[in-house]
């Protein structure tokens, strides 16, 4: 909002939560005030302004994004959307030729405004373009199970998009065109194909709304990875050469063997001291020869690049070649948390870090895991690591414990099978409890070579482990069949066969096999 006054030098401006106010002295020294009603609330403390001469611009920032620009009026639609008592702020009887011509300009422009018509939308997070051309495209996404999904729909290019496609570590953006999903958005060349799965008419006008929650993140994530990187450059010139922009955390790969724990915590404490400043972040555009491109921090443009040169710069820090998207201003990240680092290829060193609304998740994650520790242990937050060891400790003892017992049963188990009437043929034996050490201990302690030997472990109707032992050639013949019939996996050598089965519940049906193999081998003897 532009505002003229006779003098801005001395005029005080207070934006709030719900109103502009102004004032001033005038010459006489009689105190001058004026306010603006604002009827929805703003976001006072990231709003400012600016004056030069005659005139006040106030910056006022919505109270959250994906909502309408607050009415300066109450009702919907009135004569003069904007109507403002100018009377205490400029004195027009000046014979100056300028101030004339300030006189008629403002004239004019107040005879603009006072056109009836409803108030002007200002939503920005929206746009109207014209669709180029659609084709059928495929797009290849990650389903449940880690199994790849491909999806039919089709490649829209539009006249202008502010939709950005992935690129310089960056995902692209998702969004909607005419309220239709846009499930990914990649460049190609100067263009950017948006997938949808459903087509759109060539020609036709089109309304593209951003998904302002992930275009937010992805902001603040980026402007924070060239903070980072420009803070480590100057401070000890670690250099960055490459980063990742993750679903949960970001990457910076650093091009170091090693990073210290000091220089993680100098690079957070300068980092955030700079967000506390509030220095602001500006984007140029430079052409490919400008002189100025030599000064600017950058690893080379791609091969298919065209047009001028993108420039990033964080007031007095940094100055970086980059098509991303960025904060306006290093209060906008909120707070930067550095994890850690963790060894890199070839050399390198890779420093995670989280930006903005990132660090308040992973602080409620991590608060609530608090809590349900602190009710687990039964005891405070200082003493979890303690608890924690105490229980890792008696749980070693326990199961060192419980793996003496079963190779005691093991071996009585072994000894029972063998001296039991029904020994000879096929013996069969399943416990629930058990491993594939269990069941070897049984093999090894009969150690038989006439008898077929059939034992499982585990879920009687879900899956366990299988192992079949005896007569090598009988073995080497049968147990690919016996996985096959458990629906499960395995291999052998030298009489003994074992792996995993995925239905336990046939295993009448292996045993039956077994048993027919034996009667037939009987029989031909």
């Amino acid at each position: 909002m532009e505002f003229c006054v006779e003098d801005s030098t001395d005029v005080s401006v207070l934006i709030e939560d719900h109103r502009v106010v102004f004032s001033c002295r005038n010459g006489d020294g009689v105190e001058l005030y004026n306010e603006i009603e604002f009827y929805a609330k703003v976001n006072s403390k990231d709003s400012q302004d600016k004056r030069s001469g005659r005139s006040i611009t106030c910056f006022v920032r919505k109270w959250k994004e994906k909502v309408a620009w607050p009415r300066l009026t109450k009702e919907d639609i009135k004569p003069v959307w904007l109507s403002v008592d100018f009377d205490n702020w400029r004195d027009w009887e000046g014979d100056d030729e300028v101030e004339l011509a300030q006189v008629e300009h403002y004239a004019e422009l107040l005879n603009k405004v006072s056109t009836k018509r409803p108030p002007p939308a200002m939503d920005d997070l929206d746009f109207t373009t014209t669709v180029v051309s659609c084709s059928p495209a495929e797009l290849q996404t990650d389903a449940s199970g880690g199994k790849k999904e491909v999806l039919s729909g089709f490649h829209v290019v539009l006249e202008d998009t502010l939709l950005f496609p992935e690129g310089g570590g960056q995902p692209d953006d998702r969004g909607t065109i005419n309220d239709i999903s846009v499930l990914r958005v990649t460049r190609r060349g100067a263009q950017a194909d948006h997938f949808t799965e459903s087509p759109l008419s060539p020609g036709s006008q089109v309304q593209v709304r951003v998904d302002w929650e992930r275009r937010f993140d992805h902001m603040q994530q980026h402007s924070g990875q060239h903070l980072i990187t420009a803070v480590a450059d100057l401070l000890f010139g670690l250099k960055t050469t490459s980063w990742e922009l993750g679903r949960l955390r970001s990457v910076i790969e650093l091009d170091s063997p090693s990073v210290t724990a000091e220089q993680v915590a100098a690079i957070e404490q300068s980092v955030n001291q700079k967000i506390r400043d509030r220095l602001p972040v500006s984007v140029r555009e430079l052409s490919l020869d400008d002189p100025e491109v030599e000064q600017v921090r950058g690893r080379g443009l791609p091969d298919d690049h065209a047009g001028p040169i993108r420039v990033v710069t964080i007031e007095g820090v940094d100055s970086n070649m980059c098509c991303g998207t960025h904060v306006s201003n290093l209060s906008d990240l909120q707070v930067i948390k550095i994890l850690g680092t963790e060894k890199g290829k070839k050399n390198k060193s890779n420093l995670i870090f989280l930006a903005g609304n990132r660090v308040l998740k992973w602080m409620e994650r991590s608060h609530g895991s608090e809590k349900a520790l602190t009710s687990l242990l039964k005891c405070g937050v200082e003493d979890h690591v303690e608890a924690v060891k105490k229980l890792q400790n008696a749980t070693k003892l326990l199961q060192k414990n419980n793996l003496n017992l079963l190779r005691d049963l093991a071996v009585h188990t072994a000894h029972s099978l063998r001296s039991s009437p029904a020994w000879g043929g096929v013996v069969t034996l399943h416990r629930k409890e058990g491993d594939s050490e269990f069941m070897n201990i049984i093999a090894n302690e009969i150690g038989s070579e006439e008898t077929l030997l059939f034992l499982t472990v585990g879920d009687e109707k879900g899956a366990g482990l299988f192992l079949l032992a005896g007569p090598a050639e009988a073995v080497e013949t049968l147990g690919p069949r016996v996985a096959e019939v458990l629906e499960g996996k395995g291999a052998g050598k030298k009489g003994r066969f074992q792996g995993k089965a995925t239905k336990m519940s046939r295993r009448a049906e292996a045993q039956a096999l077994l048993q027919d193999y034996v009667s037939t081998q009987s029989a031909e003897e």
